[in-house]
Parts: structure tokens; C-alpha cells; sequence
């Protein structure tokens, strides 16, 4: 599992971290909601190195380290594919920055364009196809890194809703097929109830959890269901309170 115990993180005019802490099962989806500023992204560059943390523990899998710079694929929100390289070369970076076998990697890497519907695109470039295809190329360049642990950062938020609802799905076999440790941040909360097994809320500065929520029903889930109704209007009413 991935622990983060009393986690501490300043800049000379802002308090953003104090004594936070929060627990990720492993082969959980956890989701994280909260008002904007509230720091969850400088929550992500700490774990993930871009930022050192002033003082506090993170565990993974029981070992303690400065951050999960080499233990964690990360998702964000824009794909941040190369513009040069054609769609299977963007997958195969990890390839090259890991290093391993090629081939191997190659033919893993073209079983995922089959499996995430980007079969007979992999010598496309990015600019020549659609934003939900790029950002499923980036699905599958974070699926080649050989991590158990996903963080994901708003990774649909830049696309349009009916591509957004189906992208939701591919996420969730980052879990149930894939068997990964997910911990994502999100501003939907719809989507945060849909594919995530635990809710937490976050407070505005310094960052709290406020809340936690587990919704009863299996996956996959309908937007639809009652007690995600229930649920959802209450953390916006949570968060408007915050604002």
C-alpha cells in the first residue's frame, strides 16, 4: 500500500501541507476532490519529486523513501505527446528511459493499441488524430512503464464529455485488469464516484482530508444510482462551503 504520514510542504508565503496524511490499498482506486488551491497538485510534485517534501514519510509497499520518482507512472492531464514521433514511439519512451528488451516491449505495447481501440494507428503522429486517441496513447505509454503504482492527475479533463465517459472505462482496467495501485485527482466528483473505490475530500489550505467516502455499489457504476446522487450533492455542497 502507499502510506503518506504528517507530510509537510511551505513556500515563504504559503502553508500548503501540515501533518497531512492519507492511505492508498493496494490494487485500490482512490480518488482525491477538493476546491481549486486547495494543493493537490503540489501534493502529486512532492510525491513524485518535482518538489521536496520539508518533512514527513512516504511509504511504499512498507519502504520508506524521499519520493516515488522510480516507483510510480505518472498521468497527466495533458498527454504530453511528442509531436515528432509517431504514436507507438511515444508509447515506447519508457523503453528507452527504463531500458529493457525492444522487441519484447514493441509487441506489449501493440497488444495495448489492440486492447485501448488504437489498433491501425501506431504510425499515426499525434496532430493526426483526435484528443481521446492521444490521450489513450498516453494510457498506454503509462501501462509500459513497469510500475504497479498510477498516479493520475486530472487525465480526462481536457476532453469532451462523450469521450471523457469513455475513457472512464479504460481506467477502471488499470485496476481490474491491469492490477494497479491508482491514486487519481479530479475536480468531477461524478467521475470520482464512478471509478473509485474511496473518496476523500479535501479542505482548502492547508490541505485536510475533510471526508471520506465508500460507495456500496460494484463497478462499473451509473451517475444515475441514488446513493451516488446522495453522495455527489453532498461533497459539492462540502465544497462550495469551502469556496
Amino acid at each position: 500500500m502507499l502510506t503518506v504520514s504528517h507530510l509537510c510542504k511551505s513556500f515563504p508565503d504559503l502553508n500548503v501541507l501540515e501533518n497531512f496524511s492519507l492511505t492508498v490499498p493496494r490494487n485500490g482506486f482512490t480518488a482525491l476532490v477538493g476546491p481549486s488551491g486547495c494543493g493537490k497538485s503540489t501534493f502529486f510534485d512532492v510525491l513524485t519529486g518535482v518538489e521536496n517534501k520539508d518533512s514527513g514519510d512516504i511509504r511504499w509497499l512498507g519502504e520508506s523513501m524521499a519520493n516515488l520518482g522510480k516507483k510510480a507512472a505518472y498521468m497527466q492531464q495533458k498527454d504530453l505527446l511528442l509531436p515528432w514521433l509517431s504514436l507507438l514511439d511515444n508509447a515506447l519512451l519508457p523503453t528507452r528511459i527504463q531500458g529493457g528488451n525492444r522487441r519484447e516491449s514493441r509487441e506489449k505495447a501493440l497488444a495495448h493499441f489492440q486492447r485501448l481501440g488504437l489498433g491501425g494507428f501506431e504510425n499515426y503522429t499525434p496532430q493526426k488524430v483526435s484528443g481521446g486517441m492521444r490521450q489513450r496513447c498516453a494510457l498506454v505509454r503509462t501501462l509500459m512503464f513497469e510500475t504497479e503504482l498510477v498516479l493520475l492527475d486530472e487525465p480526462l479533463s481536457a476532453l469532451d464529455a462523450i469521450t471523457r465517459r469513455s475513457l472512464q472505462s479504460l481506467l477502471l482496467l488499470l485496476q481490474s485488469e491491469f492490477k494497479k495501485t491508482i491514486l487519481m485527482i479530479t475536480h468531477d466528483v461524478e467521475e470520482a464516484l464512478l471509478l473509485a473505490d474511496e473518496v476523500f475530500v479535501l479542505s482548502q489550505l492547508p490541505m485536510q482530508v475533510r471526508e471520506c467516502f465508500v460507495p456500496s455499489i460494484p463497478k462499473p457504476r451509473k451517475g444515475s444510482d441514488p446513493e451516488l446522487i446522495r453522495i455527489k450533492e453532498h461533497i459539492l455542497e462540502e465544497l462550495q462551503g469551502e469556496l
